[in-house]
Formats: C-alpha cells, sequence, structure tokens
C-alpha cells in the first residue's frame, strides 16, 4: 500500500498509521514525493512515481487533510497510481473540516473517482474505532471494477 498526505500538515497521522497497521498491512516507507525529484520535466517525473514510489503497490491511500486537495504532488501520485489500474482509498482526517453544501475540499481526482464509484471514503474516527475497516476498503478499492476509473482531469502543475 502507498500512501498519499500532505507532509507538512499530516505527518502525525501517517505515523499513527503506519504504527497502529503495520501488523495488518504492508505500508510503503515514507516515500512520497515531498522528497522533490529534482527535475522540470513532468513526464520523468510521472516515471519515477511509477517505477520508485509506487512499484510493489496495489492501492494508494490517500490521507485527507485541510490542504491535501491543494498539493500537486497529491495529485500526481494519484494520477499515476490511476494509471497503473491501482484501487484508491482516500480517509477523510479530523483536520479536514466539513463545507456548508456537507462535502470536503478533497483532491479533485480523488472526488471524480469517488464519484464514478471507484475509489473507497471512508473517516479516520471509523479506521481509529476499527482498523479493520481499512483492510476491508483497500479489498473493496482493489476489486472495484476499473473501467469505473476516471483519470482524465488535466495534471495540477502547482500547489493551490
Amino acid at each position: 500500500m502507498f500512501v498519499s498526505y500532505h507532509h507538512n500538515e499530516d505527518q502525525a497521522y501517517y505515523n499513527n498509521l503506519s504504527t497502529t497497521m503495520d501488523d495488518q498491512l504492508e505500508l510503503v516507507t515514507d516515500n512520497s514525493l515531498e522528497r522533490r525529484i529534482d527535475s522540470s520535466n513532468h513526464d520523468y517525473i510521472m516515471r519515477r512515481i511509477r517505477e520508485h514510489h509506487l512499484n510493489g503497490s496495489s492501492c494508494t491511500v490517500v490521507l485527507c487533510g485541510a490542504n491535501t486537495w491543494r498539493r500537486k504532488y497529491v495529485d500526481w501520485e494519484i494520477q499515476a497510481s490511476l494509471a497503473q489500474q491501482m484501487g484508491l482509498v482516500g480517509i477523510w482526517l479530523p483536520t479536514l473540516p466539513l463545507l456548508p453544501n456537507n462535502g470536503t475540499e478533497k483532491p479533485l481526482r480523488l472526488q471524480d473517482n469517488i464519484d464514478s464509484g471507484y475509489a473507497v471514503w471512508l473517516s479516520w474516527s471509523d479506521i481509529a474505532s476499527d482498523a479493520k475497516k481499512l483492510t476491508d476498503a483497500i479489498e473493496r478499492a482493489n476489486a472495484a471494477t476499473k473501467s469505473l476509473i476516471d483519470n482524465t482531469r488535466t495534471r495540477m502543475e502547482r500547489n493551490r
């Protein structure tokens, strides 16, 4: 499993997840793109994501905090995951506020796939009370019909 998140704000949730779930899941070590790839070539960066960051993973879990939707690297990691037809799970962290319309601001590519029925969406409080809910969500995500993948959105070019 690969975990995508906003490092500056949500590192504590990643740490908690990796500690709590270590026995039940094979978490990929923290090798997401906040550790910058020194290049401005998007094709090269996307290839590096596929080959060095997602390699060996079957599912990407996106930890969604207040500003995760603003991060281009999160979008790129989701895009590369979908291109490889990996499962996709979004986790609503306590730092992500509920909007007046009862929605949340999550990465748009993740939202596209929640809307299509491909991605699984659950809350941090669900998995904090029962870690099996995450393993169940990953199984559902990996079993989702691949034709539901929506990876048509234009890649984010910069952080918002």
